[in-house]
């Protein structure tokens, strides 16, 4: 096991130093090198000294949905305390990085052993809560040998993993690292029992608690009602090139009344003018809105960001990106607005697709010709529609209450 470590320790940095390479020409590497380098500046500047701190950490912007009821749940009920975020990924530190929900938000520095020993030096926090699946076993040794209370929240294990694999040792020490695990289904509750941890609670998913409280917050956009205008409307969230063919196929040939809003997952110029020069029908892009009669256009871009959430609820339809592309994008969120979703093929390990595959509230597509039965059905048949969107709902209200028992156990350590 200890030989275990060494090697582990010695390809981080390595990978320390290639990733410092490929930053030269990566400009998401980039940003991950010179994030993690801002870190220490970030802790320095709100002295911790006689705070008492908790420390979440989350690897992207899902996982952040998915802690984010649990911050805001501690901020309520521990004003005094600070709260530390921390991001592994690009994608979810430059996105959330001013977020109001924590009074740090930071990169974690690389998995090393002095890392992690300086960073726990700093911020000294009373409880720590990881997200979903992040393991890293340098953080875990420290906080168990600091007897930091630990939690890994909305947690899912599933047999291909390393944990339970003959080999898998010493990536399964580090889970010994955590007071308490909440899980999202029976199977990781009997996976972590047979490799001898009973410490586990099935809670569910903290992200239906988020997605909960879309529906009664504010969600009214006056340039969305004016494109809309009472029109059967499309939003697509999160799209990649794979997922737009499909959608800009329908697009162009339909001849029903449709109002078509297309949020792509890359947002950058010469994306979105390839985006906008493929479609025929009368398209404009949020940037170019200004004074504009947006009730003339047919299909609205969104070449911006944090308007998605909003926009799924003036949606008839949705469609989630990614099923087509590196992996299936959030569903729970234009499901809280009782809608039908649909997605692409890709979608194996997203539990909460998975469940509503079988309940048919999201449906699945693979080309360009089921897409457009579908969406065709969707637009003729208002009670298919209604019942569709129904099931989504429902199955949001059925899931509800995760952060409730994580917060049950929260008070009992804090």
């Amino acid at each position: 096991m200890i030989l275990v470590r060494e090697l582990y320790n010695i390809l981080l940095h390595f990978s320390w130093i290639v990733l410092h390479l490929v930053a030269l020409f990566n400009t998401k590497i980039n940003l991950f090198v010179k994030g993690r380098k801002r870190t220490k500046a970030i802790l320095n500047k709100i002295p911790l000294t006689g705070e008492k701190v908790i420390w979440m950490h989350v690897a992207s912007l899902g996982e952040f949905e998915q802690g984010l009821p649990i911050l805001e749940k501690i901020r309520e009920s521990y004003p005094s305390h600070k709260i530390a975020l921390t991001f592994f990924s690009p994608s979810g530190y430059e996105v959330k990085k001013d977020t109001k929900a924590a009074d740090l938000v930071m990169y974690l520095p690389m998995d090393t052993r002095y890392n992690a020993k300086r960073f726990l030096d700093t911020l000294q926090p009373a409880l720590t809560i990881f997200i979903k699946y992040e393991i890293w076993p340098n953080y875990l040794h420290e906080l168990k040998q600091r007897n930091i209370p630990t939690l890994l929240v909305s947690a899912i294990f599933s047999q291909r993993q390393v944990y339970f694999k003959w080999y898998g040792g010493f990536m399964k020490k580090s889970l010994r690292a955590f007071d308490h695990f909440f899980v999202q289904n029976k199977n990781s509750k009997e996976l972590l029992k047979s490799v001898g941890f009973n410490n586990v609670t099935i809670s569910g998913d903290t992200r239906f608690d988020r997605v909960s409280k879309i529906m009664i917050q504010d969600n009214q956009l006056d340039f969305m009602s004016d494109f809309k205008n009472d029109t059967f409307c499309l939003v697509a969230g999160s799209t990649w090139p794979e997922d737009e063919e499909v959608l800009i196929d329908y697009i162009n040939t339909s001849d029903r009344p449709l109002k078509c809003v297309i949020a792509p997952h890359n947002i950058k110029q010469p994306h979105i003018d390839t985006l906008k020069s493929k479609i025929i029908k009368k398209s404009i892009c949020f940037s170019e809105m200004d004074t504009t009669e947006l009730v003339n256009f047919e299909v609205l871009i969104v070449d911006t960001i944090g308007l998605l959430t909003k926009i799924y609820s003036y949606a008839d339809v949705a469609y989630v990106g990614g099923g087509f592309a590196t992996g299936l994008h959030n569903t729970l969120e234009p499901a809280t607005f009782r809608i039908p979703v649909i997605i692409g093929p890709k979608h194996e390990g997203f539990k909460e697709a998975e469940d509503l595959i079988d309940k048919k509230g999201i449906h699945v597509i693979t080309n360009q010709l089921e897409f457009k039965n579908l969406m065709d059905r969707f637009v003729t048949d208002e009670d298919f529609k209604e019942r569709t969107g129904e099931i989504n709902s429902n199955y949001i209200k059925e899931n509800l209450g995760a952060t409730e028992q994580i917060m049950t156990h929260v008070k009992s350590i804090l």
